[in-house]
């Protein structure tokens, strides 16, 4: 297995509706390159894994406790484990990038679904 990948050769997978995925797992790690469609809605959820993140394209509000904010290209998160939390994408849907520890195992068998086109980078 070599160290190094593409994005377009990723598998996308479906993490929520309209939430889908390219998932890179390490041994104490996954980075997710997250698409979310326009106006979808990750359920408030929370998880043992810390959770940082960047949107790179859209928008959305995305919620951590109780602590909400509207975010765009540059915005970041830290959500340490087991907080709530949940997102309102915006009408232009929203990419971002996810980094958690330790790896998201219950990504390793998320479904694939038919591939398309990357939507970041452009």
């Amino acid at each position: 297995m070599s160290a190094f990948d593409e994005l377009s050769a990723l598998d996308l997978q479906r993490i929520w509706d309209g939430v889908h995925g390219r998932v890179v797992h390490g041994e104490g790690i996954t980075l997710g390159v997250i698409e979310l469609d326009p106006n979808s809605h990750v359920p408030e959820h929370q998880h043992a894994n810390e959770q940082l993140g960047i949107c790179v394209a859209g928008s959305l509000v995305f919620r951590v406790g109780d602590e909400t904010r509207e975010l765009g290209p540059g915005g970041t998160w830290s959500i340490p484990p087991g907080v709530p939390h949940e997102v309102h994408v915006g009408p232009q849907g929203a990419v971002v990038i996810d980094v958690f520890a330790p790896p998201r195992d219950d990504w390793r068998d998320a479904v694939t679904v038919e591939e398309g086109a990357l939507r970041w980078p452009v």
